[in-house]
């Protein structure tokens, strides 16, 4: 079995396109890929943001007129024709309108309805958000002048507007805030590469080796049937883990030089909190994963009558794998004693607790347990495929 091992991880390393999805990308594609679209997104999200609003307003009310040309980022325009909003907006000579009622005045003691026409479909404008921060001191002085009116102090007019003040006091710690925001996005990274690493070595030892003709000679040799697919079964395993091994080891070292070379200290907090003791935990209970993984793609393989047939299988297979990662990013999903019997979930779950550092121990070893017997029913059926002549030999 060891011999038949060394022999096929001798070939897959002679194979350009195993070290491309076993190394390189999880190394270097993927890191580049996902570090490529956060950056272009702040970037793009911080552009829209500072991007000028040409604003109009349907009455030139000088204490409006002010806060807009006082506003960040805001251009007060006059001398647009406003009667067809919708079409001055269109025609690109104004950005943003602001519709005051005929009857303001701002000295009647009563709500009046402001609307606010734009575009919204470019949600990363904040263009409400950006208008009522702009018109925040208007608010302000008018509230103070009917507080005036009224002979109202400030202490009674805050409690007229708001009769409860609820303020916001998280006792969660800084590694579980930040375990909350990324727990759910580094269990897919991590499980894809382990996807990765395992998907074109499989193919290659099960159906490649169907189409290149020599499993027969294999199958000639003489290995038991049980060892000879245990030696192909631990080169795939070896490639998922290798992956899944350098996958955390990149992303921490691109975490590091990212955060420090463009300042995005979120970045650092966020892998600082996370100790060598919790990245070795989150390797062993990958380890099982990366188990099932190799036994259900090579069992997948050698079912395949040929490399093209293998390929158009693990496509689908792929999105059966994820769907229970997506499941494990669904609000109100949290490990128990229910969830920690659910493949895939169940490491998800855990990779999230032991990111935010709440992770049970009694559920780890529930998960690792489950795990376990699951990739052992795997392997048994990868096995068993073997046997089958009718499978072999379709």
């Amino acid at each position: 079995m060891w011999t038949l091992y060394q022999k096929e991880l001798l070939e897959l390393l002679r194979d350009k396109k195993t070290l491309f999805f076993a190394i390189a990308m999880p190394i270097l594609i993927f890191p580049l890929l996902f570090g490529g679209m956060g950056y272009l997104t702040a970037h793009q999200f911080a552009k829209a943001q500072t991007a000028e609003l040409k604003v109009a307003l349907t009455r030139p009310l000088p204490m409006v007129a002010d806060a807009i040309r006082n506003g960040s980022h805001l251009e007060w325009v006059q001398g647009v024709d406003l009667s067809n909003i919708n079409a001055a907006i269109k025609s690109g000579k104004v950005d943003v309108v602001v519709a005051i009622p005929a009857n303001f005045n701002g000295q009647s003691l009563a709500q009046s309805q402001w609307q606010v026409y734009f575009n919204d479909a470019s949600a990363i404008k904040s263009v409400m958000t950006r208008i009522n921060k702009a018109l925040a001191p208007v608010q302000q002085r008018l509230k103070d002048q009917y507080a005036g009116q009224l002979g109202i102090s400030e202490p009674q007019r805050q409690a007229l507007a708001e009769p409860i003040a609820l303020t916001k006091v998280s006792v969660a710690d800084k590694r579980e805030s930040m375990g909350e925001r990324i727990g759910g996005f580094i269990p897919y990274l991590l499980f894809l590469t382990c996807l990765m690493g395992a998907m074109m070595p499989a193919i290659d030892l099960g159906a490649g080796e169907k189409e290149r003709g020599t499993l027969e000679t294999l199958l000639l040799s003489p290995v038991s049937r049980t060892q000879l697919v245990l030696g192909k079964f631990l080169v795939v395993f070896t490639t998922s883990v290798l992956a899944a091994l350098l996958s955390v080891l990149s992303f921490s070292v691109w975490a590091v030089v990212v955060g420090q070379h463009f300042a995005v200290s979120a970045m650092v907090k966020a892998f600082a909190t996370v100790g060598i003791m919790d990245m070795a935990l989150v390797l062993l209970m990958l380890v099982p994963v990366a188990a099932i993984f190799a036994s259900v793609m090579l069992s997948v393989s050698v079912y395949a009558r040929s490399y093209k047939e293998a390929q158009n299988y693990m496509g689908m297979l792929n999105l059966v794998f994820i769907m229970p990662l997506v499941v494990a990013m669904l609000p109100g999903v949290t490990l128990n004693g229910h969830w920690a019997l659910v493949p895939i979930t169940n490491v998800a779950l855990a990779i999230k607790d032991l990111l935010k550092g709440t992770l049970d121990t009694g559920l780890l070893g529930l998960v690792l347990l489950s795990t376990l017997v699951i990739a052992g029913l795997f392997i048994s059926f990868c096995i068993y495929c073997f046997r089958q002549e009718k499978v072999l030999f379709r």
